[in-house]
Formats: C-alpha cells, sequence, structure tokens
C-alpha cells in the first residue's frame, strides 16, 4: 500500500493476504459462536466475516489509514469448507481529499476461494492520512 493517501490509485488492487479454513478451528467456532451449525455447510457467515476482519486488521496495519469509518454492502456469496484457502483483496473504488490532513477512501474488499470465486463482500470507508 502507497505511503500516503495522495499516492492511492484509483483501480488499485492491493493483497490482503489469506487465511485458511481449518477444521478444528471451524469446529471450535461453530461450537462458540453458531451452535447447531453443521461443519458440512461450510464456514458459518459469522466466521467468513472473522476471517475477512482479521485479513484486513492484520494488513492495514502498515498503512498510513486512521480511522473506519464504516463497513456497508455486507455480501456473502457462500460458505467455504473446510480446509479451503481463503485470499483477501481490497479495490480502491474513491477518494476524496478533507483538508490538508486527511482524505476519505472508498475501497471494495473481497475473499475468494482457491477457485477464484466470491465468498464474501463488502464496502468500506475509511480515513487515511496525507
Amino acid at each position: 500500500m502507497p505511503a500516503s493517501f495522495d499516492d492511492i490509485q484509483i483501480g488499485q488492487v492491493v493483497s490482503l493476504g489469506a487465511a485458511a479454513i481449518e477444521a478444528e478451528t471451524l469446529a471450535q467456532f461453530i461450537k462458540g459462536f453458531t451452535p447447531g451449525w453443521a461443519a458440512e455447510r461450510g464456514a458459518p457467515d459469522a466466521m467468513v466475516y472473522a476471517i475477512w476482519a482479521r485479513l484486513d486488521a492484520v494488513a492495514h496495519t502498515d498503512w498510513p489509514q486512521t480511522k473506519r469509518l464504516g463497513v456497508d454492502a455486507l455480501r456473502w456469496v457462500r460458505n467455504p469448507p473446510a480446509g479451503e484457502l481463503l485470499r483477501g483483496r481490497m479495490t480502491i473504488m474513491a477518494k476524496d481529499p478533507v483538508g490538508e490532513g486527511k482524505g476519505i477512501v472508498i475501497a471494495q474488499h473481497d475473499l475468494l476461494d482457491e477457485a477464484g470465486r466470491l465468498v464474501f463482500s463488502c464496502l468500506t470507508r475509511s480515513v487515511f492520512a496525507r
């Protein structure tokens, strides 16, 4: 990711990394957060969201992002099975400077499975330092 808001380009795609859905982790998540969900159905929506949130949190630690204003338009497309490797990406959709010190970035975030199929997507609005 670029060093500041002004270096970010609309259309730019940034990798958020990858995470595997481990069978043991899936079982623990179901037990703790979605009792009654059958593991054969794949990862529940809440776990898919948690995977995205973790990838995003780790990725943006080195970015000039200072605040997340919102997460909107959440869409779950499928529930990936245990063993699936999910890859995250962020596409810059728009940006708007707000004064001399910061700007707003609107981005689409996607989680894709190993075949490149969409698993989850959302839009974010974030403040970045200029």
